[in-house]
């Protein structure tokens, strides 16, 4: 355990630049002495673009060496069912969730949840993907919070305490251990400071994780908590406590579960087992504009005994949203075409001569049915979009001009 009489590091405000008398140098004016300068500037020196080594990335753009990345998630979404996954895709060098492994590589998990729940989440994990025990090669660490004494700082009265020893120490086994990747599940089990603290915050990015990632070209993952929203979409800014740490990372994810809205889109049942993943912050490469989706599949441990029923563990999958033009053809459309021609068809969906009657007709669809009416929706908007259909302003049986739903550029 780490104990807080261990040599620490206390930080306080250096003593402030006061503005000197009309006619006197500052105190700590060292203008007229070079060589007493407490920094100077560095000429750049002229390079080969050519010849700079390339960023290191390990896992997608979001796990990179020498920096730290941060997710941030509300409570019971995915995220640490998503963190191991995501540390088995490294340690096995295989794409499991759709992202790009770069390179192979070694993985310690730190997380809060008991040390025999771990070793479930991670078992269904491998049993879910067919990861065994030769594929994994001993690159894999995991540990629990509950069973090591992991402070990396702590606040009192006078500041914050950068816990020195520890730092090194942690330094020395992420080398001696050949880590190349740390996940952090959650970040605020890490330390004992003021999470609201911006400086606090900043302090512990700066002065204890900066410190070990140059010592051990690692990759860093802080897992951490937005704030409640009330359903509010998660962005970068929901995170809790000090908007520090999002401006420490250089590379920021945000989880959201699935809507009602969106499920009903996308006609899934259960809402909850789904969610996604959006680029919140990204630095050091372009910030993807789609959504990510993931659903958490169930996993029978098999592990039932004559007085307990067996363990079912939620495993995090890729899922696609789904087409509403699969299965569609060319021949399709010129019939939902012929069909839009022969009528006169409004734009509303509230209508009673709304043109989504008109597909549900052609292709044996529903309107009653929610499922059908959300991918009659999306059929319409493709082709609006591909010019296969247009919305024209018509005058309606009472003169008024309504936007109608005509066709556009024939179908071959």
């Amino acid at each position: 355990m780490v104990k807080l009489s261990e040599k620490i590091i206390q930080f306080r405000p250096e003593e402030p630049f006061r503005k000197p008398e009309p006619g006197r140098r500052a105190a700590n004016d060292n203008s007229a002495s070079p060589s007493k300068r407490l920094i100077t500037a560095t000429p750049w020196a002229w390079v080969d673009p050519s010849t700079i080594p390339p960023r290191q990335w390990l896992y997608g753009r979001h796990f990179i060496r020498k920096y730290v990345s941060v997710t941030v998630s509300p409570g019971g979404v995915g995220k640490t069912a998503k963190a191991i996954v995501e540390a088995l895709a490294m340690v096995t060098g295989r794409d499991l969730l759709g992202e790009t492994v770069h390179e192979r590589a070694s993985v310690w998990l730190l997380n809060e949840d008991p040390q025999e729940e771990l070793d479930r989440r991670v078992a269904a994990a491998c049993k879910h993907y067919g990861i065994r025990e030769k594929d994994v090669g001993g690159r894999l660490f995991v540990d629990s919070f509950r069973d090591k004494g992991f402070v990396s700082a702590h606040q009192t009265r006078d500041g914050v305490c950068i816990m020195a020893d520890f730092r090194g120490g942690l330094a020395e086994e992420i080398k001696a251990r050949s880590i190349d990747v740390m996940i952090v599940d959650p970040f605020v089990s890490s330390h004992n400071v003021t999470e609201n603290d911006n400086m606090a915050i900043d302090l512990v990015i700066k002065d204890f994780w900066a410190p070990v990632i140059d010592q051990t070209n690692i990759a860093v993952e802080l897992i951490h908590h937005s704030k409640k929203l009330g359903g509010n979409e998660v962005t970068a800014e929901s995170a809790r406590g000090a908007v520090s740490l999002i401006g420490a990372a250089r590379s920021a994810i945000a989880l959201n579960p699935m809507s009602q809205d969106e499920a009903s889109k996308a006609g899934v049942e259960n809402r909850h087992v789904h969610f996604r993943a959006t680029d919140a912050k990204a630095n050091m490469a372009p910030k993807s504009e789609s959504s990510r989706w993931y659903k958490i599949e169930s996993v029978d441990l098999m592990n039932a005994t004559p007085g307990r029923p067996s363990d079912q563990v939620g495993v995090v999958t890729t899922w696609k949203w789904p087409d509403a033009m699969a299965g569609m053809t060319a021949a399709d459309l010129l019939e939902v075409q012929k069909k839009v021609n022969a009528g006169a068809w409004k734009d509303s969906s509230q209508s009673g001569e709304w043109v989504g009657y008109a597909v549900a007709d052609v292709l044996g669809l529903s309107v009653e049915d929610p499922k059908d009416k959300e991918r009659i929706k999306a059929m319409l908007k493709a082709w609006k979009a591909s010019g296969a259909l247009k919305v024209e302003m018509r005058e309606d049986a009472h003169r008024k001009n309504r936007p109608f739903v005509v066709v556009g550029e024939w179908a071959n």
